[in-house]
């Protein structure tokens, strides 16, 4: 491997690292809110999980990664795993 190849793979792999972390964040930031929702819907007695706003939110995700240059049915699996986690967390916070 050349010493520019070389370059060249750090500096993307240093923009992917940079990516991460901020979908780390990103996803901490989205929690929070997932989070008082289900506070909400413990106080209020409301099921931890909502199917349509779920298939909406699929449906509107999708849609916005075809927008975006990305497989949708990979936007509709990281969804549906986002959502299955904030189902737990709605849960547990019924308990």
């Amino acid at each position: 491997m050349t010493d520019t190849t070389r370059a060249e793979l750090e500096e993307i792999r240093a923009s992917i690292d940079n990516i991460d972390a901020a979908l780390i964040h990103v996803l901490a930031e989205r929690f929070k809110y997932t989070k008082r929702v289900g506070r909400l819907k413990a106080e209020h007695d409301l099921p931890p999980a909502d199917p349509e706003r779920e298939e909406r939110q699929i449906t509107r995700l999708k849609a916005l990664a075809i927008d975006a240059d990305l497989d949708p049915e990979f936007a509709e699996k990281f969804l549906n795993f986002i959502i299955a986690e904030v189902i737990h967390h709605h849960e547990n916070a019924r308990a």
